[in-house]
């Protein structure tokens, strides 16, 4: 009857809408507060709409549709449309009987004819210059790639109109989207569109295409890096961006400053005293503003995420910029300033490091630099710098209390070992670990890897490879599937849940691809052998940086997807096949990362309030707590407790805090770089330890008490 029901409603409104689909939802109340004239014109639209097929329209598609559009006020298509695109990540309403891949994902699953409808959504927004407009498109594309389990991605046919869509909307918003969707969205088809999409942006706009990405970040109305302020009244809303966090400040404006204009130097003295959220004669005047200003907010956060993969990732990239180019793009820029002041920049043929500080350039002695007009500009990395000056930058940056987006001045460096001088060509440094597929792939495209998913099937496959465009190299990380029991050894759709780690070599990227059959065995070339392009490069021939970033990749694809990181694997996990495994990587010789991490808890545990409860070892941060003294392995933050080495389990959650106590993040402790997971979790353990008489958790008491 129900179903009848909304049919019926369906019909009222004089075109069918997918029926428990959010966004659809909403179209069917608004099409019905409509007097019927507007609602024609309207279901007019979309029943056009409908009609959209493929990747991109057609001209007489598009012509049509220009008509129909035409018929219905801008502003109010611009909003509507904006509201229906945000709703299409929505969960569903209702529950449908779908095939076994969508059972246990049937909230996300969307009807032919709900996609059919956004697509034709998207195209009618071409022309559109309003950054809502881009928002919204881009916010579709990004919602559509998301990964559904056992699916793959949600909408693809969306999410490629919405790409098209956005290499047709003029100006900088859309540039920024796709800017953001490059580094976010990973799946290979999607990639390729969005980069014909920038090409296409970028010679509308008539810019060079290597600049695309630089030039086309938004400001959201940003007037100095990481602020905004918008007089609402008498309030004075804040939009900031401090470090990686954004958020919006509220302040009464002080009747002493009252004339103060944003920008000025004594904006920040007009804003007065801060309130705690936006006083209700903001929400009820300046409703649409304070809409804005938020959706800013979100955007923008999404934004520096984005750019900060980016400029990570730019180290293999041997990107350099005049002066005033680089200060226009990065130090200048109201966005990508919050996170190029934050980083170390070597300038000029001399190489002079300097970091922005105080309100200039400074040296890593803190002394001004003034470089000249002509100098250069390249991202610092420790691997071509002095052992001297890395150790200072790593002070600088610590006494200063400087959080760089990423790792930078603490980078580990991964320098050619004499046992990989004697393979030559090949590097075991990271070989012989067991890890998880799944997140060992999410990991790896994350760092701009292609990684297929291993299937027990009868198929070759490709090893996890990286291309390295500025130096023409390609890196490849060998690795083999665990276990051979389908259903045990995999997930229910034949993915093997576990991978074994192997060799890391280096190719001419000009090479023919490698590949070995899923189940495993030698991977082989698919080319004649004795073409020189096609042999595996020796190690002394890859460039310093090129080498370190590549195996720090791998370095971290191990230690974080690696199975030695669970706690609850002490029994070696399912059949007790990994036991060895995990005992050896949870409480064996430190990898590059935790030598990085123990160097540096070196200097920040005399700082710390537990101080005189804490002590290094070569492998552990050790903890005297009322009760026992715990050992926390420095690579795998996994916990042995004295006199006897008894293994002490405590899963931490997501924020990477123990044991109800906080993260080390959120108890005021100071990190000098994003992104280290483990080094929290360490930090949240040893301050929740050296109070272990204060642990209220049974389920940790009852090791320290009873074993």
């Amino acid at each position: 009857m129900a179903r009848e029901l909304r049919s019926a409603l369906n019909t009222a409104t004089g075109i069918e809408l997918p029926d428990g689909e959010a966004w659809a939802n909403h179209a069917k109340q608004f099409l019905e507060s409509l007097p019927a004239r507007d609602r024609g014109r309207w279901v007019d639209l979309l029943l056009h709409c409908e009609t959209a097929r493929g990747a991109s329209p057609s001209k007489a598609w598009l012509t049509v549709g220009r008509q129909l559009r035409s018929a219905i006020p801008a502003a109010k298509l611009r909003e509507t449309r904006a509201v229906w695109l945000g709703l299409f990540e929505k969960p569903r309403t209702d529950e449908l009987l779908l095939d076994w891949r969508w059972q246990s994902n049937s909230a996300l699953y969307v009807s032919d004819r709900g996609q059919a409808l956004m697509r034709g959504l998207c195209w009618l927004s071409e022309g559109d210059s309003a950054s809502r407009t881009a928002r919204a498109v881009g916010g579709l594309a990004l919602g559509s790639f998301k990964k559904v389990p056992g699916i793959g991605p949600r909408a693809v046919s969306v999410g490629n109109a919405a790409i098209w869509a956005l290499g047709q909307l003029p100006g900088p918003d859309a540039l920024g989207q796709l800017a953001m969707l490059r580094v976010k969205v990973k799946f290979i088809p999607a990639q390729k569109a969005i980069e014909k999409a920038l090409t296409a942006a970028a010679t509308r706009e008539g810019l060079p295409r290597a600049e695309i990405d630089e030039l086309g970040v938004p400001t959201y109305g940003l007037t100095e890096v990481g602020v905004r302020r918008e007089e609402l009244g008498d309030t004075i809303v804040e939009l900031a961006a401090i470090g990686g966090d954004v958020s919006l400040r509220f302040f009464k404006r002080s009747t002493d400053n009252k004339g103060a204009k944003d920008g000025t130097p004594n904006g920040a003295a007009a804003k007065g005293k801060e309130i705690k959220s936006a006083p209700a004669s903001v929400k009820k005047d300046f409703a649409d503003d304070l809409k804005e200003l938020k959706a800013s907010a979100k955007d923008l956060a999404s934004m520096l995420s984005a750019q900060r993969d980016r400029i990570d990732s730019m180290f293999l990239d041997n990107r350099s910029w005049p002066l005033k180019a680089w200060r226009e793009r990065y130090l200048d820029h109201p966005v990508v300033g919050v996170i190029a002041r934050r980083l170390i920049w070597s300038i000029g043929d001399a190489r002079t490091s300097v970091i922005f500080s105080d309100g200039s350039l400074v040296d890593r002695l803190g002394r001004p630099v003034d470089p000249p007009s002509d100098a250069v500009v390249r991202l610092w990395h420790p691997v071509d710098a002095p052992a001297d000056e890395v150790l200072a930058w790593r002070r600088f940056i610590e006494e200063r209390q400087i959080r760089q987006p990423f790792k930078q001045a603490h980078r580990e460096v991964y320098l050619l070992t004499d046992a990989e001088r004697r393979t030559n060509t090949y590097s075991n440094r990271f070989a012989a670990h067991i890890v998880r597929q799944h997140q060992f792939k999410a990991l790896a495209e994350q760092r701009n890897w292609r990684s297929k998913l291993r299937l027990m099937v009868d198929a070759e496959y490709p090893p996890p490879s990286r291309a390295i465009g500025a130096h023409h190299l390609r890196a490849e990380f060998w690795v083999e599937p665990v276990g051979d029991d389908y259903g045990t050894d995999t997930n229910e759709s034949g993915a093997y849940l576990y991978l074994a780690t192997d060799q890391v070599r280096f190719y001419d990227v000009r090479a023919a691809e490698n590949s070995v059959h899923a189940s495993g065995g030698a991977y082989a070339m698919g080319a004649e052998p004795g073409n020189q392009v096609n042999d595996s490069l020796s190690l002394d021939s890859i460039p310093p940086l090129v080498l370190s970033e590549i195996l720090r990749d791998c370095d971290l694809f191990v230690g974080v997807a690696s199975v030695g990181n669970n706690p609850q694997w002490q029994d070696g996990g399912p059949n007790n096949q990994f036991r060895d495994y995990w005992q050896s990587y949870s409480f064996g010789d430190l990898s590059a990362t935790a030598q990085t991490r123990r160097d540096l808890l070196s200097r920040l545990v005399p700082r710390l309030k537990i101080a005189e409860r804490c002590s290094l070892s070569d492998r552990f941060l050790v903890v005297r707590g009322n009760i026992r003294t715990y050992k926390i392995h420095l690579g795998s933050g996994n916990i042995l407790m004295e006199p006897n080495d008894q293994y002490l389990c405590i899963v931490p959650s997501s924020s990477g805090a123990v044991g109800g106590a906080k993260s080390a993040g959120a108890s005021g402790v100071f990190l000098p770089f994003e992104g280290d997971r483990t080094l929290s979790i360490i930090l949240s353990k040893a301050f929740m330890l050296a109070a272990d008489d204060a642990i209220t958790d049974t389920t940790i008491t009852r090791q320290i008490k009873h074993g």
